[in-house]
């Protein structure tokens, strides 16, 4: 596939609307479902609620404890997860509000006289309770841990580059997550920190393979000065896509394989980065590199000399 990125010069800048129609219709859908469905899922993580983690002497089915807490009373909602040895086994409970504390030992009892469970020895782990004040507090510092990484990358990329490639940056890694979000929302997964862990990973992967395009760019500014803005940003883009795509398969490769074979207790982690890969690749150079464009075509090129024989014509306009 090498063959494909040699002496590249794909016109992406001219199926930018086509990226723009896109990505608008796409996160105009993920929103939609998100209130449709009443908001995002959260995990206990964020909700409150009671984990437990148990050993048995052997392998045991996941359904068999499924069954076994469904006609438990008080018990709002489960999960059950493998972790890591098939005998260990993670139980994520929604439990009544102020019952967090004591809901593990409910649990254990309830287990030991399951007859889903009948000749099934096990001993408990370790017990967590998270109550719904700590869940609030929570999400508000996972919003203020992506916000604050925003912010942090405008400011970044404007002294780096300018103000418009900061914009742009921003601006696409909003869309990556936004986008991510919403693909989880339609999905049906849980939110929970392992996965807010994953989205400031896609924004760190994201702006990574956007400043590698918009380094690109500067440097073509000043080596094809008489070149129209437009072209010189589609050279840039065409030049690091050998780069890009390299980069992102072999990542991408690695995050399936931890996918696939990584067992449920990664499996939601990963699930977020395959999702942020490939929109956080589309958007570099969908989103980003049409966005430097359009900013510098409203805001700079009526007022900023142009050089060469498109100087006169940008005096006149």
């Amino acid at each position: 596939m090498i063959w494909l990125f040699q002496n590249a010069n794909y016109p992406f800048l001219k199926y930018k609307k086509w990226g723009y129609a896109i990505s608008l219709g796409l996160t105009l859908l993920a929103v939609g479902v998100i209130v449709a469905r009443g908001g995002l899922r959260y995990s206990i993580d964020f909700t409150g609620g009671t984990l437990v983690q148990l050993k048995f002497d052997q392998p045991v089915e996941s359904q068999q404890l499924r069954e076994a807490l469904s006609s438990m009373e008080g018990l709002s909602s489960s999960e059950v997860q493998r972790f890591g040895d098939p005998t260990d086994v993670v139980i994520r409970a929604q439990v009544p509000e102020g019952e967090e504390d004591v809901f593990g030992d409910r649990i254990e009892s309830h287990l030991r006289a399951a007859p889903q469970l009948e000749g099934r020895e096990f001993e408990v782990v370790r017990t967590e309770a998270v109550g719904p004040k700590i869940g609030d507090e929570l999400k508000t510092q996972a919003v203020l841990a992506i916000v604050y990484a925003l912010v942090l990358i405008l400011i970044y990329v404007a002294i780096r580059f300018d103000l418009k490639f900061g914009v742009a940056a921003i601006a696409a890694t909003v869309h990556d997550v936004v986008m991510s979000i919403g693909i989880f929302s339609l999905a049906n997964k849980e939110i929970s920190l392992a996965v807010v862990a994953a989205f400031l990973t896609i924004v760190g992967y994201s702006l990574n393979d956007t400043i590698v395009v918009f380094d690109r760019i500067r440097e073509d500014l000043r080596g094809m000065r008489r070149e129209p803005y437009a072209t010189i940003v589609n050279t840039a883009v065409n030049q690091t896509l050998s780069r890009t795509f390299i980069t992102s398969g072999t990542t991408l490769l690695v995050v399936l394989f931890l996918y696939f074979l990584g067992g449920s207790v990664i499996h939601d982690f990963a699930f977020a980065l395959i999702i942020g890969i490939v929109i956080g690749t589309y958007s570099s150079i969908f989103i980003a590199a049409p966005l430097v464009v359009d900013w510098h075509r409203r805001f700079e090129e009526g007022r900023a000399p142009a050089s060469g024989p498109g100087k006169k014509k940008a005096r006149a306009r």
